[in-house]
């Protein structure tokens, strides 16, 4: 290349246009403070929603103790998912933190004013105890939820460890001795582990209550000879208890052997030319049971004929048993199936569950129908409410179904929550934040058990947990 076309291509690169990058000019300090400003109103208004979190849990503990959701509903749980509309396991934790803060009042106090956010206090309640709750309150205070988590979830074996360690020294101190003293008598004593225990004692009370009964129906013919104590009623309920254990043997027959239910009905209570049993609430017809209750209510009858095997006993005139129904199922499989098919969990407002009955709307001793448009899928609890506790259900269209309290006002399915709400929150939180002191480095948990956690007999568990 000569030294005129090297000039000319040097020109060339010259006179193309070229992009300079420039610095971006610097932020203001009045915008830094501004940003700095919208962060701390952002840490104030989470503080304020976690005291607002603690007046709903506290809401929410009073509630659940005087029994507010005992008006068909499973459970507080159970209604506060049907109310608020939170999904059901963050409601069981809810009522369950809500349960444990009473107790709890260190914990109580750093919610209240908003330093302990609502993870950190779900997280301690699951170990907390007035004795160790001001150690888990610093430690929650200097770290993150994650830290939080991390130390419970490592409590908590140490915990385990500690019980297990418990729980192995009692089952080797158990022990049982029997011996002949001087004056012939037989004494016992033993230790027991609490769950053996707990056994023998249930089973010592029932056997005493027995005697005692017994006793009653003895001296109702005359006078007793002698008032017997409360230490030789437990005596002698031992005696009793070896006696039937050595008369009732090992094979007690089958299950189907063991359990039967019969309704036996009046030649009044049959429906005219039908051959089926009405059981109105006044009826004759009672509920009997092999070795258990003398009959229950009529309506506790149309529950359990709602969806189950029948047998009808019916008795003429003079008591004597005329004819045997044989056993039926008032539900055929084939709509069953398709019952469970369009109701796959209990129709009761709030109510999850999926072991159900099949519940006529209107009962077949009134003349109702076994369809699918007269059946609805019931839960266990929300069938006896609907019959022994007075609700009602009704059929407002194909699958749907309004449920109605004893007194007529209607249960929604769903209500809406409030657009607006009186907000009454009187805290001055200006100064306190949830953040926490933490500077950013490792957190060593195992290091922090080791410090931290303490047993039931005093000493540290010693559990190592990975970092």
């Amino acid at each position: 290349m000569n030294l005129a076309s090297h000039v000319d291509s040097t020109r060339a690169v010259l006179a193309h246009p070229m992009v300079v990058l420039q610095p971006e000019p610097p932020t203001p300090a009045t915008d830094l403070r501004a940003v700095d400003a919208l962060g701390e109103r952002i840490a104030a208004l989470a503080a304020r929603l976690h005291a607002a979190t603690y007046e709903l849990l506290v809401l929410l503990g009073e509630f659940d103790a005087r029994e507010g959701w005992a008006n068909g509903f499973q459970s507080c749980a159970h209604w506060l998912h049907w109310r608020t509309g939170i999904d059901l396991g963050a409601a069981r934790e809810k009522v369950r933190v809500a349960r444990a803060l009473p107790a709890l009042a260190a914990v109580s106090a750093q919610m209240r004013r908003g330093a302990l956010s609502y993870a950190k206090v779900r997280a301690l309640t699951r170990v907390a105890t007035p004795a160790n709750e001001q150690t888990l309150v610093d430690f929650a205070l200097a770290g993150t939820a994650a830290h939080v988590e991390r130390l419970v979830r490592g409590w908590r074996r140490a915990d385990a460890v500690e019980a297990a360690r418990v729980d192995e020294s009692r089952h080797l101190q158990r022990q049982l001795s029997t011996w002949v003293d001087a004056d012939g008598m037989v004494v016992i004593r033993g230790r027991l582990t609490p769950e053996v225990g707990a056994v023998v004692q249930r089973a010592l009370e029932a056997a005493a209550d027995r005697l005692f009964l017994d006793a009653q129906a003895t001296e109702a013919d005359g006078p007793a000879g002698h008032q017997v104590g409360a230490a030789q009623r437990r005596a002698d309920a031992l005696g009793l208890l070896a006696e039937t254990a050595l008369s009732a043997g090992l094979d007690a027959g089958t299950t189907g052997d063991r359990y039967q239910v019969v309704v036996h009905v009046d030649a009044s209570d049959r429906a005219a030319g039908r051959g089926e049993v009405i059981l109105e609430p006044d009826a004759g017809g009672t509920l009997e049971l092999d070795h258990g209750p003398a009959c229950v209510s009529a309506e506790t009858s149309r529950r359990l004929s709602c969806d189950a095997s029948v047998v009808t006993l019916a008795h003429g005139e003079d008591g004597e048993a005329r004819q045997v129904g044989r056993r039926t199922r008032t539900i055929p499989p084939s709509i069953r199936r398709a019952l469970v098919a369009r109701d796959a969990t209990c129709q009761f407002p709030g109510c999850t569950a999926h072991r159900c009955d099949a519940h006529h709307v209107e009962h077949w001793a009134d003349g109702g129908d076994t369809t699918l448009d007269n059946l609805v899928r019931l839960c266990r609890r929300h069938h006896r409410a609907v019959h022994e506790g007075g609700f009602r259900v009704r059929r407002t269209s194909p699958g749907e179904w309004a449920f109605h309290r004893p007194d007529e006002r209607r249960l929604p399915r769903a209500p809406e929550i409030a657009a607006t709400a009186e907000w009454r929150h009187e805290l001055m939180m200006a100064d306190v934040t949830s953040t926490p002191v933490w500077d950013g480095t490792s957190v060593d948990i195992a290091w922090a058990l080791d410090v931290l956690h303490v047993g039931p007999n005093g000493a540290a568990a010693g559990v190592a947990t990975p970092r």
